[in-house]
């Protein structure tokens, strides 16, 4: 996992929500803490809160807080909230000329689509609680 991705913001944040659950954090702080901008913790953090992981409000006393309990996250709901694959690449739509290159494709693709699924249920079996920072 690349140290500037969105899951790995996303898992570091919620991993210190977790520690702290009754503990409101604003976007700037995060962000400080993360060594990212602002701009793209609201980003990633407000994918969390459309999947229901994160609430959160605007205004000088708002700020991020979970949703759920930390032992009722995972990281598979994390990991599927933000969109990302690790593995299987999304199509792309586009036709291959070669006969080879389109067999190619369509064995290779079923391998890490198969790889994805195996990723996705394994990361089901760890919480956000199993992370955090106590």
């Amino acid at each position: 996992m690349k140290p500037n991705s969105r899951l790995a913001l996303a898992l570091h944040t919620l991993g210190h929500m977790a520690g702290e659950p009754e503990r409101v954090r604003t976007s700037a702080q995060i962000a400080q803490h993360s060594g990212t901008n602002p701009v793209v913790v609201r980003r990633v953090l407000g994918r969390l809160k459309q999947a229901g992981l994160l609430l959160s409000e605007k205004g000088h006393a708002g700020g991020w807080w979970l949703a759920k309990s930390p032992q009722d996250i995972t990281l598979a709901d994390v990991y599927l909230a933000l969109d990302e694959q690790m593995i299987a690449q999304k199509n792309s739509g586009q036709a291959l000329s070669c006969s080879v290159e389109q067999a190619l494709h369509d064995k290779v693709t079923v391998v890490l689509e198969e790889i994805e699924r195996s990723l996705v249920e394994r990361l089901a079996s760890t919480s956000i609680s199993d992370i955090s920072a106590t």
